[in-house]
């Protein structure tokens, strides 16, 4: 319940999806009002006098068109913070109602008014409550929605000095209640939409075996995080690692030994990346690894790592090998991101050319994954041991051989 009163510890693809969910239904409701505001104003000119109809037939227009104006598709610089754009525009559209009320107090002014003009005057002084009560239908976190309601109150407040009411909470106590109980409602609405939502996008973009992202939502981040990191001419470096010979482990020991081994790989890989790398299952046994920021000497220190720590152990403990392919923006000088990753997975290639167990990367780079394991104890083919820490072994074992396009052409797995 905590973490969902604020939007802090929200992941980048929840919030991703969350924005469009909030600009669709932004996008939805001001095209109804886009159309029924002004058709409202017929109302007006059968209530009020003509000069005080048409003064309120002016405002409806212009909120007309503000209405307008935000069902319109996002602009494309929204894909740069689509939640904050997204956010933007819903505080745009909550607005128009208790700003059009204190407007039309304004128009029709303090003089005596009929019982219709009251009636008509008591309806627009319900349109901030109507706003609160309207937030429910967003995925919103409490804070988020406490932070747009409160305009709603001080618009209340408002009102009441302005139509020449003297506040009493005798009289104006129950308005304010029924404000909070609508605030309440939208409250345990957005949260429990966004709990909803999370948990969708959890299973839609994670690998239920591993942990790991799905490759949709991979790619959705490789194409981010590529995109910005262009922005900036930044760097940005990418590693695609596959499983040596695993369909011999799958054809020996059976699938379920197979999964095992790539839940193994996955936690390997896992525990050797830095705050902010991104691990994504590719398919089968492919895994692709995303470094915002990395340089070529960031790769190398990740390889290193996992040369200390290996891989684990395949169920007839052996050393678990892993072919790499390595791709880094700048050094690459990649123009897009997939031509980015398609070089990588070319690069794995390569490195299984050379006899596997190593890792290709820019300029020749070629870095052997042979330091083994520690034995450990194989309890059978079912029950895979866990990786152990390697020793005895440099931790640079950096060489450039060859160049990574002079390589041999990609040889079965």
């Amino acid at each position: 319940m905590l973490r969902l009163a604020t939007p802090f510890g929200r992941s980048a693809l929840v919030r991703r999806n969350a924005a469009s969910v909030i600009l669709a239904r932004v996008r939805l409701i001001s095209v109804l009002f886009a159309v029924l505001v002004p058709l409202c104003a017929a109302v007006d000119l059968l209530v009020f006098e003509r000069g005080t109809a048409l003064g309120l037939l002016g405002l409806r227009l212009l909120a007309a068109f503000i209405f307008i104006l935000l069902a319109l598709p996002a602009r494309a610089q929204a894909s740069e913070h689509p939640y904050r754009y997204a956010l933007a525009r819903l505080l745009g559209m909550v607005m128009v109602p208790p700003l059009f009320y204190l407007a039309s107090l304004w128009v029709v002014g303090d003089g005596a008014l009929t019982p219709a003009q009251q009636g008509i005057m008591q309806l627009y002084a319900l349109m901030p409550t109507v706003v609160l009560a309207g937030l429910a239908i967003f995925p919103l976190s409490a804070l988020e929605i406490l932070l747009l309601g409160l305009p709603m109150f001080v618009t209340a407040l408002l009102g009441f000095e302005w139509s020449g009411q003297s506040m009493s909470w005798l009289e104006h106590g129950k308005t304010f209640w029924f404000m909070g109980m609508a605030i309440g409602v939208s409250f345990f609405s957005g949260m429990a939409q966004s709990h909803y939502m999370e948990s969708l996008v959890t299973r839609a973009m994670t690998d239920s075996l591993t942990g790991a992202l799905a490759r949709r939502a991979g790619v959705e981040m490789l194409e981010r995080g590529f995109a910005a990191a262009q922005a900036v001419n930044g760097h940005y470096g990418l590693a695609f690692c596959d499983i040596d010979h695993f369909k011999r482990i799958n054809d020996r020991f059976s699938h379920q030994v197979g999964d095992q081994v790539l839940v193994q790989f996955a936690q390997a890989l896992r525990r050797s990346l830095r705050p902010g790398d991104v691990l994504a299952r590719w398919g089968g046994e492919e895994f692709v690894v995303l470094m915002p920021g990395a340089t070529v000497a960031d790769q190398q220190a990740w390889l290193a790592r996992l040369r200390e720590q290996g891989f684990g152990r395949t169920p007839d403990d052996a050393p678990l090998g892993a072919s790499i392919g390595l791709a880094e923006r700048l050094a690459d000088g990649s123009a897009g991101w997939t031509a980015f990753i398609a070089l990588a997975d070319q690069r794995m290639y390569d490195a299984k050319a050379r006899g596997r167990k190593q890792a290709v990367g820019p300029a020749g780079m070629i870095v052997p994954l042979l330091a083994p394991a520690a034995p450990s104890q194989v309890a059978g083919a079912a029950d895979l041991p866990s990786s152990a820490p390697m020793a005895g072994h440099s931790a640079s074992g950096v060489s450039t051989l060859m160049s990574a396009s002079q390589l041999s052409t990609p040889p079965s797995q």
